[in-house]
């Protein structure tokens, strides 16, 4: 067993195991006490003894946290606030070499020169203490403790190539929120560890990097005191920090604290620098690497016997000079600088008249300035919270309430909750007074619950900004080789493992357009890795899904559902096309392979099903000679031919090529040689696809609606899109193959030469209103001449003369014998053409002056048509540019009418003849006149 007040200094780099051998000292012995440079690594060490023992026996005293149970053994707290006078069996000091820091250093000096322990006492730290301690504390014995780990020096890396489990360095808020900013963008994310968040809100972070959710930290060097963290790399993002006078740059034992913080017992760690920090020298690297640093010589000191007679004595005590040649005078503490100014208020000044008064306010005094806000409003506040304790003897409940409510609040940014945060630590600390507030218990509780709420809010602030959980857990999952889930759900959305990475399209991934172009990488690299097992599963969907579940777009594009799968290339021919599939490269080329031929087949199957009269005259082999290559002709025009493109083709067919192509349902028209099954909606959509296809079309134009027998004729579209359309171009309209032939039948009936009406029917069939048939006739080569006339109506019908059933006068046939003598004897009138008036009078059965003066007279616009006497290029699609006319084609003469051939006189049929008279070709036997056509013959 050790001896009594044995004080040893175990010393040496980081990790060593220092602070756990302190722990399984302090176990060791009945009670104990250990002082820690932070709050955040005093929590830690509570949390593992309290693991070890249990929360009956462990106590947590911090500035603004205590937990204090009734039969507490073994006191974690920050070396400030280390109760004095209560004894204790072991007593341990942590990271003891900051008795060298400017600001706390007097604090840790003390604790060095007074704190002991019953029977063991401890001081862990850098070996450059060890000359200080021997010098200050010659009873003390030194341990010297190896590193368990070995470290190295990696040079400069770009933030972008920084390994994983990397602490990235950096010593002010907002040089930490940008690394962490851009880390989320490149990596994933990062926590963030500093000296000022709660204990809360840096266990959640820590927690974070510690569980593989991100692989980055980013923190100032409150790592470098004792934090233990799974760190492999520390990166130095700068060298030098604001010290609260000054930039000053770091020490070398500073950069071997945080530095060592890389390599976590056995496995070994390296460091480096990042950013806008220069290269280590050769010398401090060799330092660092090697632990040797020249020895400490001067630590802080204060004088800790106060005297509370005045305040001047106070101040007096507190400036006192040491004549020990280790020890130095620290510099103006916050304390003391608070102090100093509150001594110049009259009402304190006033207060402050005895030693308890002067105790009190020095007790206020060292109330820390969480807030960071300048000297003279931190003294403001501790001048109102003096007065309030000197007068009431207590903090009054409704003004502490007010200020803490008003803290209560967790919404807006992370500026705004760390403030706050900072804030609330002020009165946390009040609060753990027990005799500045009433009922202090429930102060120390209302502090606490609005601290744990304000860090929960700043870690997931935090989190939310430095942190894409959608890459990290993706990222986590590829790093640990686990099977990726991936979900997709009827609109698409792919999930993986929960998180939204963007949606599946047919068989491309589109990713999430959130993702920055840094992680967008890895995003897609997870995504279709989780993908690959619903790439096979939905091309085996679609290869075994029926055709009606697929279909083609007007412009080439092929549709699975709502999903474009591929799409349409040309093939050898117009009715060949080839398919381009839409698929990853990353499904593979089974599934690429899978859904060009299922999507092949589907349109081999359409083509051949919408133009299987095409598809039977192809394989025809009784075709042959000149219907065999007319044939060909209509398969390349895809069913419809301007028959004034083949118009002596057309001649060069006898009557039995003619009977044979009929078979086939092709239809010799005047205007086009045509398939009217091919007209239908489905077979035209899919010819003008496959024409535009073959034509190498930039933009394909799309079908006129179904049903319409005309349509407006647009001068955009390329030329033979109207014919392909299935409509005959003529005028400002287009007319439908189909009823142009109809019309030319009627036409044939007409006197073409003298000039001849348009019929009742010839609208009906063109659905046109009178003018719009004029310039449709017009397009046809038609003169169209305008006039006007008197319009005539119907005579209004005789009355009908009931006769009683059975009366005699009732002819046979069923009509009174009355009216159809009335019928009779009524007189005709002859109205001369001259006077149009009287004609319209006697119409009507009323005299004529009562006409004129009883209505208006109505006239009507009328046209007459001819044949035109002037060519008119009446092509399908206007005039074809540099192609000259190929004679005069069969359609441009008048059809043949009344008024004989047109270009004969009147009255007189002519005839003319450019050569022999032609041999009478045989009588088709399929045409449904040929028996009346041989018994003409025989005639």
């Amino acid at each position: 067993m050790a001896p009594n007040n044995r004080i040893v200094a175990v010393l040496g780099p980081t990790n060593t195991g220092k602070t756990h051998y302190a722990i399984e000292r302090m176990l060791a012995h009945r009670t104990g006490i250990i002082g820690l440079p932070l709050r955040l690594l005093a929590r830690e060490v509570y949390d593992k003894i309290v693991t070890l023992r249990g929360p009956s026996v462990v106590a947590l005293v911090t500035g603004e946290e205590r937990i204090v149970p009734p039969r507490a053994k073994y006191w974690v707290c920050t070396v400030e606030a280390m109760p004095e006078g209560v004894g204790c069996d072991f007593l341990a000091v942590d990271e003891i070499q900051l008795c060298a820091d400017p600001e706390r250093g007097h604090v840790f000096t003390d604790r060095l020169l007074r704190a002991r322990g019953l029977h063991e006492t401890l001081f862990m730290g850098a070996e450059t203490m060890r000359k200080a301690i021997a010098a200050l504390v010659p009873s003390a014995d030194f341990m010297h403790r190896e590193r368990f780990s070995e470290l190295s020096y990696s040079g400069q890396k770009k933030i972008s190539r920084m390994p994983e489990r990397s602490a990235i360095v950096s010593f002010s808020v907002d040089n930490v929120y940008g690394i962490a900013e851009l880390l989320r963008r490149q990596k994933g994310g990062a926590a963030v560890v500093m000296g000022a968040l709660s204990p809360r809100t840096r266990n959640a972070q820590v927690e974070m990097y510690q569980n593989g959710d991100v692989d980055y930290l980013v923190a100032t060097d409150a790592i470098g005191m004792g934090l233990n963290l799974d760190v492999n790399h520390v990166a130095f993002s700068a060298t030098s920090k604001f010290d609260g006078n000054r930039m000053r740059p770091l020490l070398p034992t500073e950069l071997a604290q945080i530095a060592g913080r890389a390599g976590r017992h056995m496995n070994n760690g390296s460091f480096g620098v990042t950013g806008e920090a220069a290269p280590l020298h050769d010398e401090l690297v060799q330092a660092i690497t090697e632990n040797r640093f020249a020895p400490l010589t001067k630590l802080y000191w204060r004088n800790a016997k106060l005297q509370f007679g005045s305040t001047k004595v106070l101040i007096s005590a507190l400036e006192q000079h040491t004549n020990n040649e280790w020890l130095t005078r620290v510099r103006e503490s916050c304390d003391l600088a608070a102090l100093k100014t509150l001594v110049q208020d009259a009402e304190v000044a006033a207060r402050a008249s005895d030693g308890a008064s002067v105790a009190l306010l020095w007790d206020v005094c060292r109330i820390p300035d969480f807030r960071s806000i300048s000297n003279r409003q931190h003294a403001e506040l501790l001048g109102v919270i003096y007065n309030y304790l000197h007068e009431r003897g207590q903090i009054p409940q409704d003004w502490l309430a007010g200020s803490i409510n008003s803290l209560d609040n967790t919404k807006g940014d992370i500026d705004a909750l760390s403030k706050r945060l900072a804030y609330i630590r002020t009165w946390t600390y009040v609060a753990q007074r027990k005799d500045w507030a009433h009922d202090h218990e429930h102060w120390r509780e209302a502090t606490r619950a609005v601290e744990d709420r304000l860090s929960d809010a700043l870690h997931i602030a935090l989190t939310q900004r430095f942190v894409d959980r959608r890459t990290s857990i993706l990222m986590r999952r590829l790093k640990q080789k686990e099977s990726l889930v991936a979900d997709v759900n009827k609109d698409g959305e792919v999930t993986v493992e929960e998180q939204f990475v963007g949606r599946l399209e047919g068989f491309q991934f589109r990713q999430d357009a959130s993702a920055s172009p840094d992680e967008a990488k890895t995003l897609r690299s997870a995504s279709l890795q989780a993908l690959a097992p619903e790439f096979h599963l939905r091309a085996d969907r679609m290869y075994n899904a029926p055709d009606t579940e697929i279909d083609f777009t007007e412009q080439g594009g092929l549709m699975w559902g709502s999903s474009a799968v591929g799409k349409l290339v040309p093939g050898s021919n117009a009715l060949k096309p080839h398919v381009q599939a839409f698929v990853d490269v990353e499904a593979g080329p089974e599934v690429a392979e899978k859904v060009t031929r299922r999507l092949q087949h589907f349109i081999d199957r359409k083509i051949a099903t919408l133009f299987e009269p095409l598809i039977n005259m192809q394989r025809d082999e009784s075709l042959t000679g000149m219907a065999r290559g007319f044939a060909f002709q209509m398969i390349e025009g895809l069913g419809v031919l301007d028959r004034a493109d083949v118009g002596e083709d057309v001649k060069s067919l006898d009557q039995e090529a003619r009977s044979a192509l009929r078979k086939h349902g092709i239809r010799f028209g005047q205007f086009a040689i045509f398939m009217p099954l091919l007209l239908k909606p489905a077979p035209t959509r899919l010819r003008l696809l496959l024409w535009s296809l073959a034509s190498g079309l930039q933009e394909f134009p799309e079908a006129p609606p179904p049903g319409l027998v005309t349509v407006p004729t647009d001068e955009t579209k390329p030329v033979g899109y109207h014919l392909k359309s299935g409509y005959r171009a003529a005028g400002e309209r287009a007319l439908r193959v189909d009823m142009a032939e109809r019309l030319a039948d009627m036409l044939r009936t007409q006197d073409t030469r003298g000039g001849f009406e348009a019929t009742a029917d010839m609208l009906s069939i063109t659905g046109m209103t009178l003018e719009q048939f004029a310039n449709l006739m017009q397009g046809l080569g038609y003169r169209a001449e305008k006039a006007e006339r008197i319009k005539v109506k119907a005579p209004a019908a005789a009355p009908v003369v009931e006769a009683p059933v059975g009366d005699k006068d009732v002819s046979d046939d069923g009509i009174p014998n009355a009216v159809e003598t009335a019928a009779k004897d009524a007189p005709t009138a002859e109205i001369p053409a001259a006077e149009p008036e009287a004609h319209a009078a006697a119409a009507q059965d009323v005299p004529l002056d009562a006409t004129k003066e009883a209505a208006p007279v109505e006239m009507e616009v009328f046209y007459t048509f001819a044949w035109g006497t002037k060519r008119v290029d009446r092509s399908v699609d206007g005039p074809r540019k540099g192609k000259k006319p190929r004679g005069k084609p069969k359609h441009d003469r008048a059809p043949k009418g009344k008024g004989g051939k047109a270009g004969g006189s009147p009255g007189k049929a002519e005839s003319f003849q450019a050569g022999p008279p032609k041999r009478d070709k045989p009588i088709d036997p399929d045409n449904p006149f040929a028996a009346a056509l041989m018994g003409f013959n025989k005639k």
